[in-house]
């Protein structure tokens, strides 16, 4: 049960590699076959165009479970942990309020389009199934973002992907050149004690 749910944990990004896969297939398949037979697919530009569309909105799910979206912070850094934590907080509730308004919105839409049918040039298919990614993505999005922000109470620690990690930068730098230190102290003190001896 529970190697099922860390699978579950990951279906966005599943989803996200078939996606990306079916449409950089279909764009390579589609430019060989334009180069080289002078012949083209009539609705591979089409799908792959709503492939990447879904690729997106899912991919932002995930990156929100990441907690690897874009935030401004250099005024949280110089803020107390615990303020800084109820800062973010503050802000994800402002980003749920959002997906759910554009998760109504969304749904509104879908049934106008449910209801005064556009279909897409190409492959004839309702564009109520390619809008339907709108209601999925930000209702995945705010249970993500519900997630992260559990897993931050119980301890779980998010690295910003906007931040450099200075520290580890200054340890990897000094430890490379650590050696090259000694080893230049080690020359000189040859070379004195070497000087000593021909002085002798």
């Amino acid at each position: 049960m529970r190697k099922l749910m860390l699978q579950l944990d990951k279906l966005e990004n599943y989803i996200c590699q078939l996606l990306l896969c079916l449409f950089v297939v279909l764009l390579f398949v589609q430019v060989i076959l334009r180069v080289v037979f002078n012949y083209g697919i009539p609705w591979s530009e089409e799908l792959s165009r709503f492939a990447f569309v879904w690729f997106v909105f899912l991919g932002a799910s995930y990156a929100a479970r990441l907690s690897a979206h874009n935030r401004v912070t250099f005024h949280l850094r110089m803020m107390p942990p615990g303020m800084r934590k109820g800062v973010e907080l503050v802000g994800d509730l402002f980003w749920i309020a959002f997906n759910t308004l554009m998760t109504i919105k969304s749904i509104e839409v879908i049934e106008s389009m449910m209801e005064f049918t556009f279909y897409s040039p190409a492959l004839d298919w309702s564009m109520a199934y390619l809008y339907m990614i709108f209601p999925i993505s930000f209702t995945l999005t705010t249970i993500r973002i519900i997630q992260v922000n559990y897993l931050k109470l119980t301890g779980t620690n998010f690295d910003d992907v906007d931040e450099p990690k200075l520290e580890e930068m200054e340890q990897a730098h000094d430890s490379a050149t650590a050696p090259k230190q000694n080893g230049s102290s080690g020359d000189k003190s040859g070379k004195t004690k070497k000087g000593g001896n021909t002085l002798a």
